[in-house]
């Protein structure tokens, strides 16, 4: 792909600009050790490093073009330098332009919350596959472009390689694409110049407040998604999260709302419910579900309502829903030849292991007990981990601290952290083991028959991260081979 960087700059107001604008562009980059012959090289002013600190390397490896806030004293030449008031949102401008304006060809859906943007996106996605088009995904487990499975790293991709990418979908076809839209994205412009048919937010609870720093910074961010949304669009909202209409209040698109307790456009609740699955009321109809959980039912109701806006009939869109199945990593339910039952899921924030606890103690109904194994990440929001702790233990019989991905930080230093949200009676409930692996056969070990093992916090994840390096670590594995299965 090529493209004159005359055009590229149609997108952007650039300040001052030093050089030919008339030359040929061969690719877009904020990296420069990815830059090759003939890119252009946006320098960002990054969380971590300082894109402008990269020009002369990018400049070494073949850019042709820069594109930055700070103006460079010495300019190589017969290199264009572009200088704009913020770069790091130019980069979503001028990508969305070099890859042809994706968003203009396929119908975008941006799903935003705390917890349920996997779940949404990808029941959204695999639910249009079903109704025969062709659909992209781009989410925390896996991105796809129609069924060709291609790795992901964050929630959402940095702007080059989500247009890229959304570039791909719309080459190839697709008509539909339904995208996990992070705070992060918002804040950092990475859905900047993309074209949303619909936004969905899920629900706020706290986390990554290492990087928002307040609550109200990171509400504002979810929120400037539904500021940006068209008058075209639709905004659906969970009616039964306090800030539910907090993020609709200034959108222009058409807001829809859901809910499991008050009046909305979208109505559900549990009629019975068991390990098994739910049965359900969806707006006066019935339907069974494989899923579990009262978080699992709003999810599945902001599915309903999406497919509903986007012109799907209500009894096509419950016939597929009755057909779906969990994500990867969320209340995966796996059951010892014993008749223990172990629970693998992705919680990892303190309303999410609430979520997943009650739901547990709905089903069970004291008839075993729960035994919890959880832990939080390390180099993330370390003010939830006291929070985490008595949550697990408040809705569990038993429970053992342990280490998740403590990237940079010594697993104790994070357990320790954990156990400072304890009192003494607490205390009496928990133990901890810095070994996963172990305290995962722990907690089955303790396991009698009817009794329940809750995993937490890794879900889908396949490593475990420790010093910059990923160690192979599947929950799903470890508890299999303990149940011998």
């Amino acid at each position: 792909m090529r493209m004159e960087l005359n055009m590229l700059l149609n997108s952007v107001d650039a300040k001052q600009i030093s050089g030919d604008t008339a030359k040929e562009i061969t690719g877009v980059n904020i990296d420069s050790r990815l830059v090759e012959p003939g890119n252009l090289f946006i320098a960002v002013k990054g969380t971590q490093v300082d894109g402008h600190a990269f020009i002369g390397k990018a400049i070494e490896k073949g850019a042709v073009a820069v594109v930055c806030e700070e103006w460079p004293e010495e300019r190589a030449e017969g290199v264009t330098y572009v200088q704009v008031a913020d770069s790091e949102s130019a980069v979503g401008l001028i990508a969305t332009t070099f890859y042809g304006d994706p968003t203009s060809k396929l119908q975008l859906i941006g799903v935003t919350g705390t917890n349920g943007k996997t779940t949404v996106a990808t029941l959204l996605y695999r639910m249009f596959c079903l109704f025969g088009y062709k659909c992209g995904l781009c989410s925390t487990v896996c991105n796809y472009i129609g069924d060709e499975a291609v790795p992901t790293e964050h929630t959402t991709p940095d702007p080059i390689t989500l247009n890229r990418l959304l570039g791909q979908m719309a080459d190839e076809g697709c008509k539909y694409a339904f995208m996990e839209v992070s705070s992060h994205a918002v804040a950092q412009h990475r859905i900047a110049g993309l074209k949303f048919a619909g936004g969905i937010f899920t629900n706020l609870t706290r986390d990554h407040l290492d990087y928002h720093k307040t609550f109200e910074n990171y509400r504002n961010a979810k929120k400037a998604f539904f500021d940006g949304l068209s008058k075209g669009a639709f905004a659906i909202t969970n009616a039964d999260d306090r800030n539910g209409m907090v993020m609709v209040q200034n959108t222009k698109a058409e807001v829809k709302t859901y809910s499991l307790r008050v009046a909305a456009d979208f109505k559900a609740r549990v009629l019975e419910e068991s390990f098994e699955g739910m049965c359900l009321d969806v707006n006066g109809k019935e339907v069974s579900v494989s899923f579990i959980g009262r978080f699992n039912v709003s999810n599945l109701l902001a599915v309903y309502a999406a497919a509903l806006c986007l012109g799907r009939q209500p009894e096509e869109v419950l016939v597929a829903i009755s057909t779906l199945h969990p994500v990867n990593g969320r209340f995966d339910t796996i059951r010892s030849k014993e008749g223990v039952t172990a629970i693998v899921d992705y919680a990892h924030t303190p309303d999410a292991l609430v979520n997943v606890l009650s739901t547990i103690n709905e089903i069970l109904k004291h008839r075993g007990e729960v035994i919890t194994v959880c832990g939080a990440g390390g180099n993330r929001d370390k003010g939830k981990r006291p929070l985490m702790a008595p949550e697990a233990v408040k809705n569990s019989d038993r429970v053992i601290i342990t280490s998740d991905n403590p990237r940079f930080e010594e697993p104790q230093a994070i357990i320790d952290d954990m156990l400072a949200g304890l009192d003494g009676e607490q205390m009496r409930k928990v133990i901890s083991i810095v070994d996963r692996k172990e305290a995962i056969r722990t907690a089955c070990m303790m396991a009698r028959p009817g009794d329940v093992v809750l995993v937490a916090g890794k879900g889908h994840e396949d490593y475990q991260e420790v010093k910059g390096v990923k160690h192979h670590f599947d929950d799903h594995e470890v508890i299999r081979s303990i149940f011998g299965l």
